[in-house]
């Protein structure tokens, strides 16, 4: 289904389910969330777990990430991705252990495998499943979009079934590579890979006060590129902190309010703006248009 891929997050590293993992999955399907809201998998003993892990593994259906704190190593809980014989598309699902649940780790990590996802997976839409029971679950995908559609029976329970419109997933991956062309904390940025997620015509104004400056694509990327590679500008990095996408057929605007910190000229500096981002659809996919900022004074 998907090439095996290391992915790394803020606070977390991503990996596929491996045998080695059988000890953290036998303490977590018998975790009391996962008995209460995802069921009984009769699983017992570390042997139990290693042919649990070898099921998952051998399906081309199927795939698990195990996720852990880049902290400490340790893992966490796990990102499935499912096409179940009932649902018309990939079902993405969560569980963590519960000391590592309300710390944001869940929607971290299923938005870092979100963008992961290769075309034929992404189709239109992914959807998830989910109890209404379950509140939190329910709480996560709001959190990350989803949106209710249906009710759907499933071995004699009604379930929730929400959705994720797919080109969500990809406006969210440009954006993040947006402002990941700034970011020089582990390396020096692909300021090359701006031609990927811009149209070669995207303007880019800096708003400040009643002044604004205007730029094309290179009188935009020259300075930054500069700055981040001579030394000016060290340890940077610009994230988003909150966003919302609104998608009408081929257009799109995103409100992006951001967070930045790093060293200017050998001074540590911590600030945040907002960000709009128009982009486009054409025959390859979607760009960005037109980006407008300002940061907070």
């Amino acid at each position: 289904m998907i090439a095996r891929k290391e992915i790394l997050t803020d606070r977390l590293i991503i990996n596929e389910l491996q045998a080695h993992d059988h000890l953290f999955i036998l303490e977590l399907v018998n975790s009391p969330g996962w008995l209460e809201f995802i069921g009984d998998r009769n699983i017992q003993t570390p042997d139990d777990a290693v042919d649990y892990i070898e099921k998952i593994t051998g399906s081309p259906h199927i795939k698990y990430w195990t996720v852990r704190l880049k902290a400490d190593d340790h893992p966490a809980g796990i990102i499935t991705l499912i096409k179940r014989d009932y649902l018309e598309y990939y079902d993405i699902g969560f569980a963590f252990l519960p000391e590592y649940t309300g710390a944001g780790y869940s929607s971290e990590a299923t938005r870092a495998v979100l963008e992961t996802l290769p075309e034929e997976v992404l189709s239109d839409k992914i959807v998830a499943v989910t109890t209404e029971e379950n509140s939190r679950s329910v709480r996560l995908l709001e959190k990350l979009k989803f949106t209710f559609e249906s009710r759907v029976e499933a071995d004699g329970k009604i379930l929730l079934q929400y959705a994720l419109n797919t080109d969500e997933i990809r406006i969210g991956k440009i954006i993040r590579s947006f402002f990941s062309l700034f970011d020089n904390t582990l390396q020096e940025p692909d300021f090359r890979s701006i031609h990927d997620i811009c149209s070669a015509s995207v303007s880019i104004i800096r708003a400040s006060g009643e002044h604004a400056d205007l730029y094309g694509l290179e009188s935009f990327i020259e300075p930054r590129k500069k700055m981040l590679t001579d030394g000016t500008l060290q340890q940077f990095s610009e994230f988003e902190t909150d966003e919302e996408t609104r998608i009408r057929g081929n257009i799109a605007q995103r409100y992006s309010k951001y967070s930045k910190k790093g060293w200017l000229n050998g001074d540590y500096f911590e600030g945040s703006g907002h960000k709009f981002f128009h982009l486009r659809k054409d025959t390859d996919g979607w760009k960005i248009a037109h980006v407008i900022w300002e940061d907070e004074v």
